[in-house]
């Protein structure tokens, strides 16, 4: 592969590096509080809310003020907020949970700034980001008790000259009106707030449905960590495949072709993770298709994914479905509906000789 193919896939590397950091330290910090009942369900709760909602915000921020460093503010957020923590400060903990969650909503969309412009019309990279996330998550819950907060925030540290390089391939962009014109998914024929809606009401059904999703066979660390491993790859792939055969093609494969792996996978580990990779593929389907429809703003397209998974994983705080039957009814019902949505709001892909 030629310099000038490889070079938009950079960005991704650095930010799949700093993405798995922050969530190995959100979810350290998560699953180190301690507390009562109430505590405990707040802390995730508000962390959820904070995490994903004010993406939106911030990212219409960061696509209006270039200069504003959001990848440095959000990870010194996170290491005071760990700090903190650390030191037992007498600081509500529900303080420092939002001090984390702002942090991290902050990278978040500086990854996304820095992996989507200059990215020539390719979501990999972008995905490549995101997926790092699924190992840092799981990375986060091993640690507790292992090691000492402080030693994390040295791991914190390690991410500050990452960002600072990372940024310069989005200085290179500066000036663009229109940074990720490459992008080309959407039915122009749609009104633009139509198809986002639209895209937001599947990140949103697809994040709920993740938490229905069999996988009664998950009984070990070793099991949880191949879960969340195949998660990451999925998403990750997703982006290759968007890339090569289109969004269509990549929904079809995704959300139908997950259904009977999902389905027949509870007892199953090998067989759900199949049914987990191709699940986790709808991740960049719909940045695709948003950032079509916000070209001049990829971290406000971002952020409306975020509201989504928002939207879709904060009723899972207040109702929760236990019967494996209607779980693998609404996977089965919901998939089709979100396929039905995505191919009527993207436009027809031309077929290649």
């Amino acid at each position: 592969m030629s310099k000038k193919n490889t070079r938009p896939l950079l960005p991704g590397i650095m930010y799949f590096y700093i993405h798995f950091v922050v969530e190995v330290l959100s979810f350290f910090f998560l699953y180190s509080i301690v507390g009562d009942s109430l505590i405990l369900w707040l802390a995730p709760f508000i962390y959820d809310i904070l995490a994903f909602i004010p993406q939106i915000l911030i990212g219409a921020l960061s696509d209006r003020f270039a200069k504003i460093p959001f990848g440095l503010i959000g990870i010194l957020l996170m290491t005071i907020g760990l700090c903190l923590f650390g030191v037992n400060s007498t600081l509500p903990i529900l303080i420092i949970v939002a001090i984390i969650a702002l942090g991290n909503a902050c990278v978040h969309v500086n990854g996304a700034e820095v992996t989507l412009r200059g990215s020539e019309g390719k979501i990999f990279p972008a995905a490549l980001f995101v997926s790092g996330g699924a190992f840092g998550v799981i990375t986060g819950k091993l640690l507790v008790g292992v090691v000492q907060p402080w030693s994390l925030i040295i791991f914190a540290i390690t991410v500050i000259p990452v960002i600072i390089f990372a940024e310069k391939y989005r200085e290179q962009t500066a000036g663009q009106k229109n940074p990720c014109k490459g992008f080309n998914y959407a039915n122009k024929s749609l009104a633009t707030w139509a198809i986002a809606i639209l895209a937001l009401f599947v990140v949103a059904i697809r994040g709920y449905i993740g938490y229905g999703i069999p996988t009664s066979w998950n009984k070990s660390t070793i099991q949880t960590v191949m879960l969340f491993t195949f998660m990451g790859i999925g998403k990750a792939l997703g982006g290759v495949l968007v890339d090569k055969i289109g969004v269509r093609k990549t929904a079809y494969l995704s959300m139908l072709g997950a259904i009977p792996f999902l389905v027949f996978g509870d007892q199953n580990m090998a067989i759900s993770l199949i049914g987990v990779m191709f699940f986790s593929m709808t991740m960049a389907i719909t940045l695709a298709i948003l950032v079509s429809v916000f070209p001049e703003a990829p971290g406000f397209a971002f952020g409306i994914t975020t509201v989504g998974l928002a939207i879709g994983t904060l009723p899972v705080f207040f109702i929760k479905l236990n019967s494996i039957i209607i779980n693998i009814i609404m996977i089965i019902v919901a998939s089709i509906i979100c396929l039905l949505i995505i191919l009527k709001i993207t436009r027809k892909e031309k077929k290649h000789a």
